[in-house]
């Protein structure tokens, strides 16, 4: 539009500039319906400046209500959201009195209340003010209805922040019942098991958060490692908890050498020490070789020390210098009274690896032989392995191998 008003002016001018140039300013004559005019081109062009001007100012007569309210809007909507971006700075610089003063104050005449209800709650929960927060939640639920979900996962979220353990479950319940294994939901649920110390809870409720919580998959596994490691070692654990528990782990963490550990220990809990044996026999037989499987299994007592003795010698005829299986041989030959077999596996363990527990198996079996002076240097050496070396305790040297007969 502003393109051909400039090219009807430079028209015009170029037409007044040449009429004045030119010596005959030109007469034009119009006849139409009877009646008839007469002028020159310099009024006949004026005449039409005039026209097209009264026609636009016509045209803007009847848009400028529409024009001005258009424009009103606009700035209603910038006023509005500018004291929205208030409130938010307030609230993100910590001032939450202000910033929750400015979101309340103004949500009624927003066109999203639903931000400004949700947002001054925040900022009253950490002023501490409960009860404001709770009556923000609700008018955040009365402004807009359809977003019953969004407050009560707010809701629920803050009163988790807050300790209120039973009013989140009851919040959480009521999500549940709205949208079943709602993602975000169950994550809360989870966290809030985690928080109170539900382990059997929270174990139960990992299938579900595998299958709808969209959690990241190293997230989830550290989750599920700790969940199942400390819902095994609760002292109510018997063996139907135990079977279930382990069931609703997928196939790959069930050889996880970190949950292989718990459930070995579980198993000894609940007095199955030999199919303990015989899963961690398996486990370091087909499986991935773990340290501290070994050490669980020297420290296992089953009903037949002379086979577990023996499968561990099997293993070591592969790994000869790996410490933690000659300390637990050790231990096994201990507990077949083979002492010069122990001393040796012993002695060996310490001279590849020296380790605090290698150094007090060492020491009580250096007491049990007679040589009180022996066993008291490996306590003193095992005890400065743990005290690090500013301690100032003397640490002994790694005793030379002995036969092991």
């Amino acid at each position: 539009m502003r393109f051909g008003l400039l090219v009807i002016v430079a028209l015009l001018a170029g037409a007044f500039g040449a009429h004045f140039l030119m010596a005959d300013r030109g007469y034009v004559l119009i006849r139409f319906a009877g009646y008839t005019i007469e002028s020159s081109v310099p009024v006949l062009l004026l005449a039409v400046l005039l026209l097209y001007a009264a026609l636009r100012l016509l045209a803007w007569l009847w848009h400028a209500p529409r024009n001005l309210g258009a424009a009103a809007a606009r700035y209603s909507e910038r006023r509005r959201g500018n004291r929205f971006t208030r409130g938010l700075i307030a609230y993100a610089e910590g001032d939450w009195r202000r910033g929750e003063r400015i979101l309340g104050k103004h949500a009624g005449g927003s066109d999203m209340p639903l931000m400004h209800y949700l947002t001054a709650a925040r900022a009253a929960q950490l002023q501490g003010a409960s009860e404001r927060r709770d009556n923000w939640l609700k008018l955040a639920y009365e402004s807009t209805p359809e977003a019953t979900t969004a407050v009560l996962l707010t809701q629920a979220e803050l009163q988790l922040a807050e300790g209120q353990f039973e009013e989140t479950l009851a919040t959480l319940r009521r999500i549940e019942d709205r949208h079943s294994d709602h993602p975000q939901a169950l994550r809360l649920l989870a966290r809030l098991h985690e928080q109170r110390g539900d382990w059997h809870e929270l174990a139960a409720l990992l299938p579900r958060l595998r299958r709808r919580a969209r959690l990241p998959a190293a997230e989830l596994e550290s989750l599920t490692v700790n969940t199942v490691s400390r819902a095994l070692a609760q002292a109510d654990l018997d063996d139907t908890a135990l079977e279930r528990i382990w069931r609703g782990l997928p196939r790959a963490l069930r050889q996880d050498p970190r949950l292989l550990r718990a459930r070995a220990r579980a198993l000894i809990k609940l007095g199955q020490t030999e199919r303990c044996e015989q899963e961690l026999r398996r486990a370091l037989t087909k499986q991935t070789w773990d340290a501290d499987l070994v050490l669980l299994y020297g420290e296992l007592e089953s009903a037949d020390p002379v086979r577990q003795l023996r499968r561990a010698e099997q293993w070591l005829e592969n790994r000869p210098e790996d410490a933690q299986l000659l300390l637990s041989c050790g231990r096994l030959a201990i507990r077949n009274e083979l002492w010069g077999k122990a001393r040796s596996y012993l002695e060996t363990s310490l001279g590849i690896l020296p380790r605090a527990d290698t150094y007090q198996v060492y020491g009580k079996l250096m007491s049990h032989l007679g040589y009180p002076d022996r066993a008291a240097d490996a306590y003193r050496s095992g005890l400065s392995l743990v005290a690090g070396p500013g301690a100032g305790i003397r640490a002994l040297e790694a005793p030379p191998p002995r036969d092991a007969h």
